[in-house]
């Protein structure tokens, strides 16, 4: 299942690494592209539900805006 996310507040490569870190605790087989300057996280393979990706990622500290 694919899911994308717009994601606001990364401006780095160390936001992208956070990011992919914690979707990977929660997905390990998952598959993250991240593009900053469209503020978009895609999640490719993963079978979690998309509140639990997103949750993952706001506790990171960014927005998840959808």
């Amino acid at each position: 299942m694919d899911q994308t996310f717009t994601v606001t507040g990364m401006t780095c490569g160390h936001c992208e690494a956070a990011i992919k870190r914690a979707l990977a605790q929660v997905d390990p087989a998952a598959q993250v592209q991240i593009d900053r300057s469209q503020q978009r996280v895609q999640v490719q393979g993963s079978q979690q539900p998309r509140e639990a990706l997103a949750a993952a990622i706001r506790e990171e500290g960014y927005e998840v805006a959808a």
